[in-house]
């Protein structure tokens, strides 16, 4: 329902969902990164907005049928529990939930190299810089995505942030055997995978 006059924006639709029908969906990676300033490529983000939710969950059919500012995507993944990582994001008279900056850039290593640029991705880690190390710590420990996991400390140690040398990776999930990124890319020892030549 809305009030004669109300103009119903994605982020009023996504309120609903999460605070009224009690849905487990987010605004996440790129478009989560870009509402907190982060993103580097605006105009890409403003296009579409990426919506992430557990597998088996799915948008009415009221949401999808909206002509909308920008285009929802719904993203299916079971990466990170759907409570951890998560900040409000103010509106005007309401807050949606939305990724933090770590757990946006994981969504977004999640999705590289297919559906999200590792470069994008690498300038995006080169500017967190203020990141709290038990806040990484602790969203890091719940990652499930070996592949994600093994991009962000790569990136993360390469961009020489302070917060890295407090991170013990020894609690994290980082797999066996090697990974291959992407096609006649380098291959990074020390996390086992093998990177665009220009991440090198």
């Amino acid at each position: 329902m809305k009030r004669t006059g109300d103009t119903i924006n994605l982020n009023g639709a996504l309120y609903s969902l999460q605070s009224q029908a009690e849905k487990n969906i987010h605004i996440g990676g790129r478009t989560a990164l870009g509402l907190q300033g982060l993103s580097h490529y605006l105009e890409l983000y403003q296009k579409e907005t990426l919506l992430f939710a557990p597998s088996g969950t799915n948008l009415p059919l009221w949401f999808k049928k909206l002509d909308w500012e920008t285009k929802p995507v719904l993203i299916h993944t079971s990466m990170l529990q759907p409570n951890i990582g998560l900040i409000k994001f103010n509106e005007k008279t309401f807050t949606i939930n939305i990724s933090n900056p770590t757990r946006a850039i994981l969504e977004c290593l999640e999705l590289a190299p297919k559906r999200f640029d590792l470069q994008e991705a690498w300038q995006i880690m080169e500017g967190l810089s203020a990141q709290n190390p038990k806040n990484v710590q602790e969203i890091l420990e719940h990652c499930n995505s070996v592949k994600a996991l093994r991009l962000f400390l790569f990136m993360a140690e390469k961009a020489n942030h302070s917060w890295f040398k407090y991170l013990n990776i020894g609690h994290l999930n980082l797999g066996k055997g090697k990974r291959s990124i992407v096609p006649n890319g380098i291959y990074i020892p020390k996390y086992k995978i093998t990177v665009p030549k220009e991440l090198s």
